[in-house]
């Protein structure tokens, strides 16, 4: 009797010459339970263009394009018996919104890399999944060793009253502060308690420069220079001791295994999750 061979994944790769949506084409291309079926992208002159040629992958026959609903379209439809199609989005914060909404419309299970959703938005398109039954995965860092740094750091917050938190990231990141280091501040503040009670009247001199607080008073700075790539730190203190807690990600490479872990469990998926902590 002939073992029926696995279908591989259709994937659609939207921000594919941006560098994470780059890494992750060579990921899916070098995953055989993968299909490379869409790659979307805005650079000039890309249009029409083989990805892999355009990433030195040689030809891949997947013409790069603009049309974002086009391109999701045509992998709902063309998506074989069984095995619904999986974007893979790294884009830009002013457009994630609209480009997992519109995944979860046309069938397509969103795994989405690009940070800045607003807690409203993640909450309305959890809505939106699950009226449509679609799973989704939204995931902050791919990042196994910062899923292990923000699982520490919430064990720690229940011994420490004093902390904050910087992300330090390369200078083409649009926002700040970076989602993972949200996500690392709300870990901490599941306990339910508040951070950094007042010992002493505050002045800045120059507006910031203590960081940005939240409701719970722990601190959050960024930094965006070029050279860095991705690193987070978080620093406790207590009487006569600090505890400090870092992750550097040296190259993207180091995402890849979070993406295509999350690319094969998406499609299981009742709804919407949020953190690679959910998955693993």
């Amino acid at each position: 009797m002939t073992t029926p061979v696995p279908v591989p994944i259709p994937v659609v790769v939207a921000g594919a010459l941006g560098r994470m949506g780059a890494e992750v084409v060579k990921a899916v291309v070098g995953a055989p339970d993968c299909e490379l079926v869409g790659a979307v992208d805005t650079t000039p002159g890309s249009e029409g263009a083989d990805v892999g040629l355009e990433l030195g992958l040689g030809a891949l026959d997947v013409a790069i394009t603009a049309d974002f609903e086009g391109c999701l379209c045509a992998a709902s439809q063309a998506a074989r018996e069984g095995g619904a199609a999986v974007l893979v989005d790294f884009t830009h914060p002013k457009v994630v919104y609209e480009h997992t909404r519109a995944a979860i419309a046309y069938g397509v299970h969103p795994v989405v890399g690009t940070t800045g959703l607003s807690p409203q938005q993640l909450q309305d398109l959890a809505v939106f999944a699950d009226k449509a039954s679609v799973g989704g995965a939204v995931i902050p860092n791919f990042s196994v060793g910062m899923v292990l740094l923000q699982q520490a750091a919430a064990a720690a917050a229940r011994f420490y009253d004093f902390a904050e938190l910087t992300e330090l990231h390369h200078n083409r990141k649009a926002d700040a502060p970076s989602g993972t280091c949200i996500k690392t501040a709300e870990l901490m503040e599941d306990l339910g308690k508040s951070f950094n009670p007042v010992q002493v009247e505050e002045h800045e001199t120059l507006q910031g420069c203590r960081g940005g607080q939240r409701e719970s008073g722990l601190r959050l700075h960024s930094i965006r220079l070029p050279g860095l790539v991705a690193h987070q730190e978080v620093l406790f203190g207590a009487p006569g001791e600090t505890y400090t807690l870092r992750h550097d990600t040296i190259d993207r490479s180091a995402y890849m295994p979070g993406v295509l872990l999350t690319v094969r469990k998406v499609r299981s998926l009742g709804g919407l999750v949020y953190g690679l902590e959910r998955l693993i």
